[in-house]
């Protein structure tokens, strides 16, 4: 078994991205945290604020970060890109595997978590192993699009865990 720190960067609490980020995390098989980035409040403006101090420390406690986030002109929120700040380049997530999820209105910006999410992620020290997940919003929990990529990317995920020393 291995742990899974869910970031949700939606600024609407208990979205269809937590939602989606937390059936992931349950397919894959973790026990998962979820982080509501909205719940950070002010902190995220600055650093060295406690409660986004033990959100930080949560994610990198986790064995598995699936960082999750709307699609806003085709990239990720700005919420998103506040917590993720507070990671230190190319350490802050060193030794974990990560997985980007976005979820979009259509098909247009089915690339957005490899283009914009993925390398923000990498860029903190995370090792993304799979192609990013990206979901219709408004269909994301029956349209299949999940278990297809579980079935090309789950085991790539899995051999990393194991590899990196995680469970």
């Amino acid at each position: 078994m291995f742990t899974a720190a869910v970031i949700v960067g939606n600024p609407k609490p208990q979205s269809r991205t937590r939602d989606a980020a937390e059936r992931l995390a349950s397919a894959l098989g973790a026990t998962s945290t979820t982080i509501e980035v909205s719940e950070l409040g002010a902190g995220l403006l600055g650093f060295g604020d406690p409660l986004v101090a033990d959100a930080v420390a949560r994610v990198q406690d986790a064995d598995l970060v699936i960082a999750a986030s709307p699609t806003f002109k085709g990239t990720y929120s700005g919420l998103l890109k506040l917590f993720l700040d507070q990671f230190a380049t190319a350490t802050g997530l060193a030794g974990r595997v990560a997985v980007p999820l976005m979820l979009g209105a259509g098909p247009a910006h089915a690339l957005a978590p490899e283009l914009s999410l993925k390398p923000v992620l990498v860029e903190l020290g995370a090792i993304c192993p799979a192609q990013g997940l990206y979901q219709l919003d408004k269909r994301y929990a029956e349209e299949g699009a999940l278990d297809t990529w579980l079935g090309a990317w789950a085991p790539a995920i899995h051999a990393s865990l194991r590899e990196d020393g995680s469970r």
